[in-house]
C-alpha cells in the first residue's frame, strides 16, 4: 500500500511538472490536458484551479479561464495572485454587469471574511482559542492584580478572535458547499421569464458573465445577474463554478 501511494505521488509529481513545462513553451492545450488529468488524479486544488485558468487565458478561451480563476478563488479567497487574474479575465467578457453595492458594514464583513480560507480560518480559531485558555489561566489563577488584569482583557480579545474565526470558517465552507455562483459558456444566451422556450425574452447573457443560481426546475435554472436582473436560461448554457 505505501509502495503503491508513493508510485502515485510521483506519478503526480511528473505530470504536474510536464503541464508546467508545456505551459512555458506554450502549448497551452497540452498543458491544458495534463492539468485536467491532475484534477481527475489529485481532486480539486486551487494551485491546479488556477494554473487552469492561466492556461485556458492563454488559449484565448473566456469562460474556461473565469471558471476556474473563480473555483480557485472559492478554494483560496485570499490569493492575491488569484484575484488579479480574475480580473483582467473578466475583462475580457462581453457583457459588463457593474454589481449592485453592498451595505459598507456587509462590504467590511465580507472583506474580512475573504482575506483567509475555511481552514485557514479555522486554524485561527484553535490558535485563538488556546491563547484564550492561557489567559484565562493567568486571570484565575495570578495572585497580583495587574497580572488579572492583563489576563481578562487578553482572554476578551481572544474570545472575540474566536468567534468570529469561527463565523468566517463557517461562512467560507458554506459557499464551496453550496456553489451557487456559475458561468455562461454559450456564446450567447437569452434569458426569459418563465422556464421554457415560449417565455418573454428578458435580456442577453454572453460567455464568460458570472451569474447566481436562485432555483431549478427540469432543464432550466432561475439566475441573477450581479447587477439584480432575474429570468430563466437553460441549464446547459452554464457551468457551476
Amino acid at each position: 500500500m505505501q509502495c503503491f501511494a508513493v508510485s502515485l505521488f510521483a506519478q503526480t509529481a511528473s505530470t504536474l511538472k510536464e503541464a508546467e513545462s508545456a505551459y512555458m513553451k506554450k502549448d497551452y492545450r497540452r498543458s491544458i490536458e495534463l492539468y485536467e488529468k491532475l484534477l481527475k488524479s489529485k481532486g480539486a486544488s486551487a494551485e491546479v484551479y488556477y494554473n487552469l485558468g492561466n492556461a485556458y487565458y492563454k488559449a484565448g478561451d473566456v469562460a474556461p479561464s473565469i471558471l476556474y480563476y473563480e473555483r480557485a478563488h472559492l478554494m483560496d479567497p485570499g490569493d492575491g495572485d488569484i484575484r488579479f487574474n480574475l480580473q483582467m479575465a473578466r475583462q475580457k467578457a462581453v457583457d459588463n454587469i457593474v454589481p449592485v453595492g453592498d451595505f459598507f458594514l456587509v462590504s467590511w464583513f465580507k472583506n474580512i471574511e475573504n482575506l483567509y480560507s475555511a481552514d485557514s480560518w479555522a486554524q485561527i480559531g484553535i490558535v485563538s482559542f488556546i491563547l484564550l485558555l492561557g489567559a484565562l489561566i493567568l486571570f484565575f489563577f495570578s495572585k497580583w492584580i495587574r497580572l488579572k488584569k492583563i489576563g481578562f482583557y487578553i482572554g476578551l480579545v481572544f474570545l472575540i478572535v474566536v468567534v468570529f474565526a469561527n463565523v468566517f470558517a463557517n461562512g467560507q465552507r458554506q459557499k464551496l458547499i453550496d456553489r451557487t455562483g456559475a458561468i455562461v459558456f454559450s456564446s450567447t444566451v437569452t434569458v426569459k421569464s418563465s422556464p421554457d422556450e415560449s417565455g418573454t425574452d428578458l435580456f442577453i447573457l454572453h460567455e464568460g458573465t458570472k451569474v447566481n443560481i436562485k432555483s431549478k426546475l427540469g432543464t432550466w435554472r432561475e439566475i441573477s445577474t450581479e447587477d439584480g436582473n432575474v429570468g430563466w436560461m437553460p441549464a446547459n448554457d452554464i457551468k457551476v463554478i
